[in-house]
């Protein structure tokens, strides 16, 4: 039979396609286009009130994903807080609550109590992650957990916000790019989590082909390794093989995760992120120095850091005396190193 015919009878069979592979819920860059990139902020489905440009209730769950990022926010609150000088009109508590929105959130609100004559005799803090700033004009809703709206009387709420440079509503906390190195320190330790959870820390191939180990020794092996996996369970193995060599038992690492995963690397690296986007000195962070020199003069870092951070905080709510009789609110900050001589 020919070459030719042999083609021609040969059955019509696929043509073998190349595999593809895919995944979903990849990281995204901040640079990605998005059309919310174009609208900006937006109402919602109502026209009621506009929607913030971040989820609110996303920036306090990102406070319990990683301990550096909710200990900063915490202290730079306790810095502003311990040199706030409490009144009658805005007493500590409320200065404490409305500091720690506007460092979590880029936003803090302040009802205003009036007395018969319209003059504030109190503000009394209100929480950020409800309030949505109306499409009117002075107009703000408190958003119920059944995503129902309660109007406030126009002129009632007082908000302070961190300028957004792509719109003028809501604020925008500062830390936002390194949102992704808070999520990467978390997703790390969950990792590490899961793999001590699993309890499979073997991580080689234990090879034996000496004919002097019994069937029965062979069982008792399997036995004991399969017994050594359970959490916490890191245990050695003492093998004997009569008339054995050192060839009898080989062990082939396939890869040890526990030192080949660069843990400490991702958590340093992304540690350094968080504390960087807080602008946060690493000797107030509650890091451990690497060298024996240590940070430094902590009483300096301390100052440096209240004229660079805690100064320019306090004058945002210096802001509320403008709606106030008279310069109400007041920090007791200490005198700056820059005008000492």
């Amino acid at each position: 039979m020919s070459s030719q015919t042999t083609q021609k009878n040969k059955p019509n069979l696929p043509i073998p396609q190349e595999a593809t592979v895919f995944s979903f819920g990849d990281p995204e860059s901040v640079l990605a286009t998005h059309l919310q990139d174009f609208l900006g902020v937006f109402a919602n489905h109502n026209g009621e009130y506009y929607e913030p440009p971040v989820s609110l209730t996303g920036l306090a769950k990102l406070l319990r994903a990683n301990p550096h990022h909710s200990a900063c926010a915490g202290f730079k609150r306790n810095m502003l807080v311990k040199h706030y000088k409490p009144c009658d009109l805005l007493p500590r508590q409320a200065m404490y609550r409305a500091c720690y929105d506007f460092n979590v959130f880029g936003n803090c609100y302040f009802k205003r109590l009036l007395n018969p004559f319209k003059q504030t005799i109190r503000l009394q803090h209100v929480p950020a992650i409800n309030i949505r700033k109306g499409v009117k004009p002075d107009q703000y809703y408190w958003l119920n957990p059944d995503r129902k709206l309660t109007s406030f009387k126009k002129g009632e709420i007082i908000g302070l916000m961190e300028y957004d440079v792509n719109q003028q509503l809501y604020g925008i906390p500062e830390y936002l790019s390194a949102m992704h190195s808070v999520l990467l320190n978390e997703s790390a330790t969950l990792f590490r989590r899961r793999y001590y959870d699993n309890g499979a820390h073997a991580g080689f191939i234990f090879y034996t082909n000496d004919p002097g180990l019994s069937p029965e020794g062979v069982a008792m092996m399997q036995n004991k390794l399969k017994h050594s996996k359970g959490v916490g369970n890191f245990r050695s193995l003492f093998l004997h093989i009569p008339n054995g060599n050192e060839h009898s038992v080989k062990i082939i690492p396939v890869g040890d995760i526990a030192t080949k995963d660069e843990f400490e690397r991702i958590k340093n690296i992304s540690r350094n992120d968080i504390i960087s986007a807080w602008r946060m000195p690493p000797a107030l962070a509650g890091i451990m120095p690497e060298n024996t020199g240590g940070f430094g003069d902590i009483q300096k870092i301390s100052q440096v850091y209240t004229d660079n951070e805690i100064r320019p905080l306090s004058e945002t709510f210096l802001q509320l005396n403008e709606y106030l009789s008279g310069n109400q609110i007041q920090f007791d900050l200490p005198n700056s190193l820059y005008n000492e001589s």
